[in-house]
């Protein structure tokens, strides 16, 4: 389906969990409270929303969380979605902590790619950003995401303002030795810890300075549009760089999906609030043909983009809540 803009919507993030092993100073209050279990969907409830999903034109998923690999039974859910007709497409983000020991299985089951949180190399930062993060577990995770053709590998790198932006061009570097996409992403205001958030953007025009005035200029690549991310490439790397600029030069022209929530709502953008709840009705005997009706509703009723020009800040929930 297209949008009431004429964007074809066709990507779902779907959040697995709001839990994670981690508490990234960007993304959630070190104190966080969690949903019960039963609040979010059943393995189930998800594989039956997927299935409806591909009848509105959905065909490329990524899972997300909270963190995804700490929901159980993953591997087998990933499986169920391989099997359902009209997926093209299982993606992950992961902080990789556990992906050293489920990457070959998820790749087996269906997985095609990961996007690997990584915002520092520096160990002591790395445990200093995410507040239980083991940099070299995370590294070891990249590594078998690769022997376990998980590619093309993406790394993301939140940059935070007093946290990270010093690491940069280390992280910039690793793309001239390795195959990887490198993307640098500017820190999106959310719910409870949006102040700190805005106080910590660092612009995508001041990351492309540092990296171009450590290591030489970009040279721009092939871009479609949709990818949030800007391509470009250093002279001589085997990888990419990438930009993701949500604050400063947003790219919702070229959006082209939506999220699922771990508590069953559609999230119509993920800076703004609007939703649809979509496990409410379903536990309450809903057809198929009706959850279609709410979704299809959802694509047409997407906005055009975030409202942060007119101060406008999605307020009730924090990152991990949504998926990214």
């Amino acid at each position: 389906m297209n949008d009431s803009y004429g964007r074809h919507i066709h990507y779902l993030r779907i959040s697995l969990t709001d839990r994670c092993n981690f508490r990234c100073v960007y993304c959630m209050p070190v104190e966080m409270g969690f949903a019960p279990p039963s609040y979010l969907m059943q393995d189930d409830e998800l594989l039956r929303l997927v299935r409806i999903a591909t009848t509105v034109g959905f065909d490329r998923v990524r899972l997300t969380g909270g963190e995804p690999t700490v929901r159980r039974n993953l591997v087998e859910l990933v499986a169920g979605i391989a099997k359902i007709p009209g997926i093209q497409e299982i993606a992950m983000t992961t902080n990789a902590m556990k992906l050293e020991k489920l990457a070959e299985p998820l790749a087996r089951a269906g997985l095609r790619r990961v996007n690997i949180s990584i915002d520092t190399l520096d160990a002591e930062r790395f445990y200093k950003i995410t507040r239980f993060g083991k940099l070299e577990q995370v590294w070891r995770g990249i590594l078998a995401a690769e022997r376990a053709g998980l590619h093309p590998i993406k790394l993301n790198a939140v940059v935070v303002r007093g946290f990270n932006e010093d690491d940069i061009v280390d992280l910039a570097r690793l793309t001239l030795d390795h195959a990887w996409d490198m993307r640098f992403i500017e820190v999106m205001p959310l719910g409870s810890i949006a102040d700190f958030q805005l106080d910590s953007v660092v612009p995508v025009a001041e990351m492309r300075a540092r990296i171009e005035s450590a290591l030489g200029t970009l040279e721009p690549v092939d871009w479609d549009g949709h990818n949030p991310a800007r391509p470009y490439r250093l002279r001589g790397g085997r990888g990419t760089l990438g930009f993701i600029s949500s604050v400063t030069e947003p790219f919702c022209a070229g959006c082209d999906r939506m999220r699922l929530s771990a508590d069953g709502h559609l999230r119509l953008c993920l800076l703004r609030d609007k939703e649809i709840d979509l496990l409410t009705p379903l536990r309450a005997g809903a057809s198929d043909d009706e959850l279609r009706q709410l979704m299809a509703r959802g694509i047409i009723e997407k906005p055009w983009g975030h409202g942060l020009a007119e101060h406008v800040i999605a307020e009730s929930r924090v990152m991990s809540q949504i998926g990214g």
